[in-house]
């Protein structure tokens, strides 16, 4: 007798499709050099995107590879943003050299790009960070930015990308600063999937908030000391942090585990101009400042307190922007700080992701009170 199957069961709403990892990961010093039969495997023609910096690093450790393999390659640079007009030249690039893949190389805005054209043009992507400032190079998500850089809204990709090529020494570069960006991006993992998802009993979540767990404590606990040997063992391992195992708990946890509070905060403020003076993980950072105020503000959450008191040592330690005058945003206009509130408020914001609601004038209120004492958190009853 046959069997009926207990998938014929599944409506399409009840397929859920992961996206957790790139198909294969090479990382070492020099990864670059021994990474020629993997990349040659997707074919002849690469496109290489990136800036204008990265491309000439990345196209230079390349160009053995290019030649040993006769692979046939053009560049072209993004610009300066994710943008919807950067994307149509990208488009029109792809088609004038008949590329058959393409090559992602440089930080997040750049891998965006390079990630977001092979999805549209439905070609593989190997993807080269130059620095450890984002997980970019693993997710399968592409910020879009206006000209101006403002953020608009996010792309989900069909799949993570074909390979990710980790190179140390062209990670070490890399100015320091992003590093420490990176640091503060991927730290907020833990304080955005714990509040979104650490009540959950679904197997996944519970791996992703646990790993976000782990990413904290290693970046907490190893940062300082990786900042003052470069290069070295420690090092590596907090740029597998920042690049690689954020990217892993993504991944694993999906859009839900991703973002709430700190990187509406990031959205928000790039609204402002003078944000663009900083970098993708500062802001993310100073947001995560933001979102404990917002909890202890709202909810009298001790352990937000404790918590928020907790980083602002690390950040001084780091060289973390702690106020918004730190990121440069000192001498901004109200009418500017509500923008900002209202974009990172918008209805589609991953801020209402909170366990509570939060409306523009609260969140502004946050964002000039990130140093504020714990004794002026607590609440009567």
């Amino acid at each position: 007798m046959a069997q009926t199957s207990s998938t014929t069961n599944l409506t399409p709403t009840s397929v859920v499709s992961l996206k957790i990892a790139p198909a294969q990961v090479l990382r070492s010093n020099n990864a670059l050099v021994a990474s020629g039969e993997a990349i040659a495997r997707f074919g002849q023609r690469p496109l290489i995107i990136g800036g204008d910096h990265s491309l000439g690093l990345t196209v230079q450790s390349l160009q053995p590879i290019l030649e040993r393999y006769q692979l046939q390659c053009a560049q072209a640079s993004y610009g300066t943003d994710c943008s919807e007009t950067s994307l149509t030249a990208l488009h029109q690039a792809v088609s004038s050299h008949k590329a058959d893949f393409i090559i992602g190389t440089g930080g997040g805005k750049a891998l965006d790009a390079a990630k977001l054209i092979a999805h549209q043009t439905h070609l593989p992507i190997v993807t080269i960070p130059t620095s450890g400032a984002t997980c970019a190079a693993w997710t399968a998500l592409s910020n879009v930015y206006s000209e101006e850089g403002a953020f608009l809204y996010d792309v989900s990709l069909d799949r993570c990308p074909d390979l990710l090529i980790l190179d140390y020494n062209l990670i070490q570069t890399a100015p320091q600063r992003t590093l420490i960006a990176g640091i503060g991006d991927a730290i907020a993992k833990w304080y955005e999937a714990s509040v979104s998802s650490g009540h959950s009993d679904q197997t996944f979540m519970i791996a992703a908030v646990q790993q976000a767990r782990v990413l904290r404590d290693i970046l907490l606990q190893k940062s300082l000391i990786a900042l003052q040997d470069n290069g070295g063992e420690t090092w590596q391992e907090v740029v597998d942090a920042t690049v690689l195992l954020a990217g892993v708990i993504g991944g694993i946890g999906g859009a839900q585990c991703r973002t709430v509070a700190a990187h509406a905060v990031h959205n928000g403020l790039t609204h402002v101009a003078a944000s663009h003076g900083t970098l993708h993980g500062e802001k993310v950072a100073f947001g995560i400042l933001v979102q404990l105020r917002l909890e202890e503000m709202v909810q009298g959450n001790q352990l937000a307190a404790s918590a928020r008191q907790q980083l602002l040592k690390f950040y001084t330690d780091l060289g973390l922007p702690q106020t918004l005058n730190d990121l440069g945003m000192g001498e901004i206009t109200l009418a500017e700080l509500r923008h900002a509130a209202e974009v990172a408020c918008n209805e589609r914001s991953d801020i209402h992701r909170l366990p509570f609601k939060v409306v523009p004038e609260q969140l502004m209120a946050a964002m000039v009170s990130t140093t504020a004492p714990i004794v002026e958190t607590k609440l009567k009853n």
